[in-house]
């Protein structure tokens, strides 16, 4: 019997609700940010501060950096990396808003398939 060969690539699913209780201290966060970074051509500069100016969802964006979420992680490198962020209405009672609606519907795939569920 063989042992099936293991990917060495890990898809890593995060979905975030946040609140925003204070928009204009994002917006200085996100402004400051843009500040400090010294690579970032002057046309782009003013692009993205036009950009996490006009809109908070923008602004949360440009501040949270999935790098920063595995940059300490021992044993990995970050291969590739894409996110977003849109303004929402959000009912934490709705079943909509059920967080472990896709594992339920992965374990259903694996009882079906044998797997572990």
């Amino acid at each position: 019997m063989s042992t099936p060969e293991t990917s060495r690539f890990v898809r890593l699913r995060v979905e975030l609700v946040l609140e925003v209780e204070d928009a204009g201290e994002v917006t200085k966060a996100a402004l400051r940010r843009i500040a400090g970074d010294p690579d970032l051509p002057g046309d782009e500069r003013a692009h993205a501060e036009a950009a996490v100016t006009e809109d908070t969802a923008e602004a949360l964006a440009y501040l949270v950096d999935p790098f920063d979420l595995v940059s300490e992680v021992p044993g990995i490198e970050l291969q590739q990396a894409s996110w977003s962020s849109e303004p929402i209405s959000y009912d934490p009672d709705s079943p909509d808003w059920d967080l472990d609606e896709d594992d339920d519907e992965r374990d259903d795939e694996d009882d079906e398939e044998g797997g572990i569920g």
